[in-house]
């Protein structure tokens, strides 16, 4: 099959959209399909087999720190010049209207993919008043597609519920031989501690923006000097994170990729995740995978894959004090750190890329059939 990924983000930048698409391309291609990704030029030209078509990028003003491409007609030469048998739209907003726009103008068998609640991320930002347009706006796009693809059951009933239609969940997945407990490394702990490997590592990993609440750890290092925090990831609220932390046991490592973060996973001893507003939070597999508990605010996605109290803890974001508690109770000894590691680890064992990525075949084999029986009824009318 040949297939059409048109995505808002794609390599060299890291997110979990990026982690996602990645391992999808890499599946693809070693099983024979052919795949060509549109995203906005980047510099990137390839990857694993799949050529990557640019669109000229650039900075907005309400994200300066990341390059978007806005919808080009360069779209259509390029779906024209590579005849694919279907179009999947990622997190279309900007660029992917373009791709939704021609794929249905071409009469090209359309799958969108909804990866990122905009709508939530109003609040953060005072926008909030904006909220029913944008809903109306993603809901409108989305429902040019067959099928509209989620990554949490949480994620597809509020879709549901906004009516956006025939919404199927795309599962979630790690690479458990990259992100595993055996990558841990004494260097590496020594390097991202400031030389205090003996203090205890906590580890957040993504995005540094307003709505991910990183912020809300600060509490939790005044609670006690024998912990120390590693945020991996950039990001538009970087300054203001610095200076929050500004005297507190924090390293900023800026993105990491690859065996550089597979290691940091592992040389850390528990991983935090205060956001609320995520449709999933790969993340989270990663740090399971790596042999990390997970202390994560309360929320729907986050319930889908930590147990409470087995390979992770849930905090209320309401309650100022609870992260404090949690992670105190795992690095007093109150509760067994190493146990809680082992059953994060075994959670992520079986969950590898290849069960998502066959999955996502047979939703484009669906839509293909689904497009040609309803052509065929069309033309019988």
């Amino acid at each position: 099959m040949k297939i059409a990924i048109i995505t808002e983000t794609f390599l060299p930048s890291t997110d979990g959209i990026v982690t996602r698409l990645c391992e999808t391309i890499k599946w693809l291609e070693s099983q024979g399909h052919q795949v060509m990704v549109v995203a906005p030029e980047l510099g990137v030209n390839e990857y694993c087999g799949a050529e990557v078509k640019g669109v000229p990028a650039r900075r907005l003003f309400f994200y300066r720190t990341k390059q978007f491409a806005l919808p080009s007609r360069l779209v259509k030469k390029y779906l024209e010049a590579f005849q694919p048998d279907l179009v999947h739209v990622v997190n279309p907003a900007l660029l992917g209207l373009a791709g939704i726009y021609y794929a249905r103008r071409l009469g090209i068998p359309l799958v969108a993919s909804y990866h990122t609640n905009v709508a939530q991320y109003m609040d953060y930002y005072h926008l909030g008043l904006f909220k029913p347009l944008i809903w109306h706006y993603f809901r409108f796009i989305h429902n040019q597609a067959e099928i509209n693809l989620c990554t949490s059951l949480t994620v597809k009933k509020e879709l549901d519920k906004r009516k956006f239609k025939n919404v199927q969940l795309w599962k979630r997945g790690v690479d458990p031989e990259t992100f595993c407990p055996e990558k841990r490394n004494t260097d590496v702990r020594r390097r991202i501690t400031q030389g205090h490997p003996d203090k205890k590592v906590l580890l957040y990993v993504g995005r540094l923006a307003a709505e991910k609440e990183i912020e809300k750890i600060k509490n939790v290092l005044d609670r006690s000097p024998e912990l120390w925090l590693v945020i991996a990831g950039d990001g538009p609220y970087r300054r203001e994170l610095e200076n929050c932390f500004r005297r507190a046991n924090v390293t900023f490592t800026g993105f990491l990729h690859g065996q550089d973060l597979a290691e940091v996973y592992a040389s850390s001893d528990i991983f935090v995740f205060p956001s609320t507003t995520e449709t999933l939070g790969l993340v989270i597999l990663e740090a399971m995978a790596s042999g990390l508990p997970v202390i994560a605010a309360d929320s729907g996605p986050s319930r889908e894959q930590i147990e409470d109290g087995k390979n992770g803890l849930f905090y209320q974001p309401s309650q100022p004090d609870d992260l404090s508690r949690k992670v105190l109770s795992l690095t007093s000894g109150e509760l067994d750190l190493r146990t809680m590691g082992k059953a994060a680890r075994q959670t992520s064992i079986d969950l590898g890329w290849s069960r998502a990525s066959n999955q996502l075949l047979d939703f484009y084999l669906i839509t293909q059939d689904d497009l040609k029986i309803a052509t065929e009824e069309k033309g019988l009318v």
